[in-house]
């Protein structure tokens, strides 16, 4: 246990510089804004909406079902709020689990000693894994890790017991434990599931040590019935859990834009095969040097393969040519005697010594002879894979056993990101390399093992064992630099302008906008437009920062080029008719805010800000329908408004609107019912404390509507609207003196406002003998 505790701790001291950071990115969306992380929403709905909290059978729901990473987002939320370091001291404790787990796997394949401990410190300290745990969003695959590696732990346990003295209790709880884990991991994330395949590699490829010819056999005669029928109980349940899955998101897969997968959204079938079989060679080559990495490999970060003639497509070729060697050396290549034990070589000669076909079970003196099933019988096939025999096993899996499981524990996660059985929301995304790099690390380590073998010379044996430290030491300094670019959204943004420079500029705009940098921020946004032209986003928060400044023209300019880019940017509409509100050109912002109305929130990405703003368009078009005097009309808006109006708005500033309209046609019961509801919906809500004062002055309740005037002017002592408002209501009292000084603060508070200043020259004016 001494190497899971070495492994571990190295992953936490690797990470602890990620405490301090900031909600980056993704982080945003998923728990900021995420309102199935709050108290007041019920719990249930985690198990209803996909992992932005958007309801999983909606047309634009993202369909990634990821339940038990949102409840621990929301015990991490009931807990600490949205204080960052919380979340991040979870990840970073799982990543350590993780690594603890994983080296223990390592052990059972590679035994106890340097090999071991070298596949755990290079899965600590790999630099591909920054995203997934210093990004809180990473958790999904850092908690589906976890369960992933419980279930195989399980089913390696199950292996060792299954045809000895074990009884059927023990037996079972071990399968059910697997498959119970194999649950868990899928509901972290999808590619969780992909652990009952491994499994299934694991019983046939290491337990039995099957080669290819003798798995043919074994399904074609359906000898061996024990591994058959472990192998379709394996099969059947990750068929019920994809079925369920299906079925769960509304059987429909997820519509992603063109410029999350623009392979997958090109007319070329040419262009698509050939970009999708390139990609997993980029992954692989991140897990070999993984020196550039990114937030986002999204739009034109790696230009599409429109040919047969690119130089890319060699690499292509160079990846999958070595896979099928090492997958041929694996699976195909006869074993040697003799071989080597755990990094030791003895050769037999004549006879002599202890061999076998394995190549494993030397007892040299230095090196004791490990177990990965506690020595206990079991069920083994004679060489043909057929005759079953008990054994006491006591020797390590092979390299060639160890090289296919690799390969497996490496692919086979993988898969779901490939394109192969549907498009993914992404190009590259370096947390889905999470659980694959597992399989590159043991890959590594065996790989290494057996060049140390190889090696006659002391010296040379050394020097493979200095460069492999060299290799941890400089990932180990590679991760903690890229943990110092996920300190916060400025310095993760600046790091990704090499690789995707549209995407960051665009993001690293908003970043300075907040910080009140609108020089810069302009100049980003328009660094993010010379690199994609035609990015909607990037139009939009371009024309509000312009509008911001008052450059109304040059913003409308930009809203009317978002909204041609995107006809559904209902928040690019709705700023529209607020332009043209303050340009007095009322009838087109009229049938602007209309058209926004109109726009259906089918296979939108984020269905909850799209119904938000299309709430506000109905509430703007009401409040100038109420301005104009049409206030039947203006109700009727408001009406609608409150229909789409979708749980995450702030509906204080509508219902308030909705008791004025309501004044205006003497209903004062009702105006009084908006009014109550204003202030439930926000009690520290000043208009609404401003109107309902009024309200409460005209049917002569003097008393109280004072009481609701000096509130107001206490929530915001600073606001002269609140002097002014109870300025006048002094003044119909008679209270002449007090009105007067009302009116002074509120002119001298407010001295910009026009409507401001004359109600209090006004009042002045009245005061005068």
């Amino acid at each position: 246990m001494i190497a899971e505790f070495v492994c571990s701790a190295v992953a936490l001291v690797l990470y602890v510089n990620t405490l301090g950071a900031d909600f980056c990115y993704d982080d945003s969306r998923a728990i900021k804004t995420n309102q199935d992380l709050l108290p007041e929403t019920p719990w249930i709905n985690i198990f209803y909406d996909d992992f932005w909290g958007t309801l999983l059978t909606h047309s634009g729901s993202h369909k990634s079902y990821r339940p038990l990473c949102t409840l621990s987002f929301r015990l991490n939320h009931a807990l600490g709020g949205l204080e960052p370091w919380g979340y991040h001291l979870v990840n970073v404790g799982l990543h350590g689990a993780v690594t603890a787990l994983f080296t223990w796997l390592a052990r059972v394949l590679l035994g106890e000693g340097l090999w071991s401990l070298l596949a755990g410190l290079l899965f600590a300290s790999h630099p591909i894994h920054t995203e997934a745990v210093a990004g809180v969003v990473g958790r999904a695959d850092v908690g589906a890790a976890l369960f992933f590696l419980l279930s195989l732990l399980c089913y390696v346990r199950h292996c060792a017991l299954r045809g000895g003295p074990a009884g059927p209790c023990r037996l079972g709880a071990w399968l059910l434990g697997s498959l119970g884990c194999a649950a868990c991991s899928m509901l972290w994330k999808e590619q969780g599931v992909t652990v009952l395949a491994v499994s299934a590699l694991y019983d046939v490829c290491v337990f039995h040590r099957l080669k290819l010819h003798q798995v043919i056999m074994l399904f074609y005669k359906r000898r061996n019935v024990h591994l058959l029928l472990s192998v379709l109980l394996l099969a059947a349940w990750g068929a019920v859990l994809l079925v369920c899955r299906l079925y769960w998101m509304g059987n429909k897969p997820p519509n992603f834009s063109n410029s999350d997968n623009p392979a997958g959204d090109s007319p070329s079938l040419l262009t698509r095969a050939l970009t999708f079989l390139y990609l997993p060679a980029v992954n692989m080559w991140l897990l070999l040097c993984p020196n550039t990495l990114s937030f986002d490999w999204s739009m034109d970060a790696l230009p599409l393969i429109r040919g047969i003639v690119e130089w890319r497509n060699l690499q292509t070729v160079a990846f999958y040519v070595g896979l099928l060697l090492l997958t041929w050396f694996g699976l195909c290549t006869r074993r040697v005697k003799g071989k080597e034990t755990n990094g030791k070589a003895h050769q037999v000669t004549n006879g002599n010594g202890r061999s076998n076909t394995n190549g494993h079970s030397y007892h040299h003196p230095d090196v004791p002879d490990h177990t990965n099933f506690e020595t206990e019988p079991h069920p083994a096939s004679a060489q043909n894979g057929t005759k079953k025999h008990y054994v006491t096993r006591t020797r390590l899996p092979t390299t060639e056993n160890v090289v296919v499981f690799s390969l497996g524990l490496l692919a086979i996660p993988f898969l779901p990101a490939t394109n192969l059985f549907f498009y993914v929301g992404f190009v590259i995304a370096e947390r889905v390399l999470y659980i694959p790099s597992m399989g590159f690390c043991l890959l590594l380590a065996v790989g290494l093992r057996a060049l140390y073998v190889r090696l006659r010379r002391r010296s040379s044996r050394t020097v493979l064992v200095y460069c492999s430290a060299a290799m941890v030491l400089l990932f180990g300094v590679k991760t903690v630099l890229r943990n110092q670019d996920w300190q916060n959204e400025e310095m993760l943004y600046k790091s990704g302008i090499y690789v995707n420079p549209a995407k960051a500029w665009g993001n690293l705009g908003n970043v300075l906008k907040n910080q009140g940098k609108m020089a810069e921020a302009e100049q980003a946004y328009r660094n993010a437009l010379y690199y994609r032209r035609n990015m909607a986003d990037m139009l939009y928060n371009l024309g509000l920062l312009l509008q911001e400044n008052n450059k109304f023209s040059e913003a409308l300019h930009y809203y009317k080029l978002a909204i041609g880019s995107r006809p559904t940017l209902a928040s690019a509409y709705l700023n529209t008719g607020i332009v043209l509100m303050n340009q007095g050109r009322l009838d087109e912002a009229k049938r602007t805010f209309l058209t926004c109305a109109d726009i259906p929130d089918e296979n939108l990405k984020d269905p909850h800000a799209h119904k938000s703003s299309v709430t506000s368009c109905l509430y703007n078009l009401g409040k100038l329908l109420h301005e104009q005097g049409h206030q039947e009309e203006a109700l009727s808006v408001y009406k609608e408004a409150i229909q789409k109006m979708p749980r995450q708005f702030a509906p204080q500033s509508l219902y308030n609107m909705m008791g004025e309209a309501y004044m205006r046609l003497n209903k004062l019961t009702d105006a009084e019912h908006w009014y109550r509801e204003s202030l439930r919906a926000k009690p520290d809500h000043i208009p609404a404390h401003l109107t309902y004062g009024k309200l409460l002055a005209l049917t002569g309740q003097k008393t109280e509507a004072e009481r609701y005037f000096l509130k107001a002017i206490q929530l915001d002592p600073t606001k002269g609207n609140c002097y002014m408002h109870y300025g006048q209501f002094l003044l119909e009292e008679s209270r002449l003196l007090e009105a007067a000084e009302m009116a002074e603060k509120a002119a001298h508070l407010d001295s910009g406002e026009f409507d401001v200043v004359f109600s209090a020259a006004h009042m002045l004016s009245i005061q005068q003998p």
